[in-house]
């Protein structure tokens, strides 16, 4: 009944487990298709964007085939658990969701580019669950680093909800929050990383509403969104 329950309702960090100062395990050097180092360090210039959208083996292959994107790595964010482990971040009792770490270069894909990418690979007003995917471990999230990102979030949340109830759709639960020292991010194990591109016929959770969301040129909300907005760090935070 506790392990059922977690899956429904985020743990407070009183009921979390207690997790370990270090990482249980390494995380390998280089993405396996883009070439580039996973934890940096990252060419001047690049951003960071994290998000959520269910089973994040999926969710980061739609990331490592866009233009303008460096590297991507899948991890845990989001709890209260600190380094936690897959099983850990399943059983529903870290607070964790799975994220997917993007960084890219913001001269090629804007941030408000990935935005439009992240709403229509996922239906965003499922809760605690994405398709047959059931768990807080799925639940739709971007993490911001910067108020300019947080701003965009926002505000293509906003007109995303529009379409979306247009469309017959309920309201969107995603949260949005700011990625900071209360939520890092947790690289996840090596066989996590790159998942799909190891397992070509791995299971694949992801799937959108079908409903578009304009292209950021045609609406307020890419119009009023600046694209340099969230240096690289040359580490991954932890």
């Amino acid at each position: 009944m506790l392990f059922s329950r977690f899956k429904n309702q985020l743990p407070t960090p009183e009921e979390a487990l207690g997790g370990r100062p270090e990482p249980a395990f390494a995380v390998p050097e280089r993405h396996t298709v883009l070439g580039n180092p996973l934890l940096g360090p990252y060419p001047e210039g690049l951003e960071i964007a994290d998000f959520g959208l269910g089973c994040f083996w999926g969710a980061e292959r739609k990331f490592w085939q866009t233009e303008g994107v460096w590297t991507t790595l899948v991890g845990y964010q989001g709890g209260h658990t600190p380094n936690p482990t897959y099983e850990e971040v399943c059983s529903g009792h870290t607070g964790h969701t799975e994220a997917v770490r993007v960084v890219y270069d913001p001269a090629v894909v804007p941030y408000t580019s990935l935005l439009k990418l992240f709403w229509e690979s996922h239906d965003p007003t499922q809760g605690f669950r994405q398709g047959n995917d059931v768990g807080t471990q799925y639940r739709s999230a971007i993490y911001t680093h910067s108020p300019a990102q947080q701003q965009a979030a926002e505000a293509s949340r906003d007109a995303y909800r529009t379409v979306l109830h247009n469309s017959g759709y309920t309201d969107i639960t995603t949260e949005i929050l700011p990625a900071d020292t209360t939520r890092p991010f947790y690289p996840a194990e090596a066989y996590h990383q790159q998942y799909l591109d190891k397992n070509p016929g791995g299971y694949c959770g992801i799937g959108g509403t079908g409903v578009k969301l304009s292209a950021p040129s045609e609406t307020n909300w890419g119009r009023s969104c600046p694209t340099g907005i969230a240096p690289a760090p040359d580490v991954t935070e932890q």
